[in-house]
């Protein structure tokens, strides 16, 4: 991705996420912080959705859940967003008894 200007970026993401993934059915995904960088004009959830469309995808969000959204930074944040839970799959660790 370094080699592309920051609009390429953006546009060739997609792309690039579905090359990384292949056919595997099912995708685990952590660290996903960089398609929140504002430069890429991403809808990381959307794009997650999209991915999850073949397969199943688990994606670690490090955000948290406020009420009934799935909220990622600060509302002052640059990178802040929030999106109902209501059409996700959300599997916490304080919900599972060990």
């Amino acid at each position: 991705m370094l080699d592309l200007t920051e609009r390429q970026r953006a546009l060739q993401i997609p792309r690039l996420l579905l090359d990384i993934v292949g056919e595997d059915p099912v995708v685990l995904l952590d660290n996903i912080e960089i398609l929140f960088d504002v430069s890429l004009k991403l809808d990381p959830l959307r794009l997650l959705q999209g991915l999850s469309r073949n397969r199943t995808v688990v994606a670690a969000w490090s955000g948290s859940i406020i009420g009934e959204n799935l909220v990622y930074a600060a509302p002052d944040h640059p990178e802040y967003k929030r999106y109902p839970v209501q059409a996700l799959l959300v599997v916490s660790p304080e919900a599972i008894a060990w």
